[in-house]
């Protein structure tokens, strides 16, 4: 889970695993797998790095072929 911001302050938290896509329009827009979309204060790329954290502390990204090695050694 990541915790985000909605433009009125207040803070929730967001399954990561769900998120779809994150855009800016300047707003930054999450849309999940679901089709909801949620309008955020934080930016793309703060978005970005909280799911990047989120997946390296569930071991998302410990499997060396989703993080694009091809060698396991």
């Amino acid at each position: 889970m990541i915790e985000v911001t909605r433009l009125n302050g207040k803070a929730f938290t967001l399954n990561a695993l769900y998120i779809e896509t994150v855009e800016a329009f300047p707003d930054t827009q999450i849309t999940l797998t679901t089709g909801r979309k949620f309008i955020v204060l934080e930016t793309e790329e703060q978005v970005r790095q909280k799911v990047k954290t989120f997946y390296q502390q569930v071991q998302v990204l410990s499997n060396p072929h989703l993080r694009g090695e091809e060698d396991e050694e």
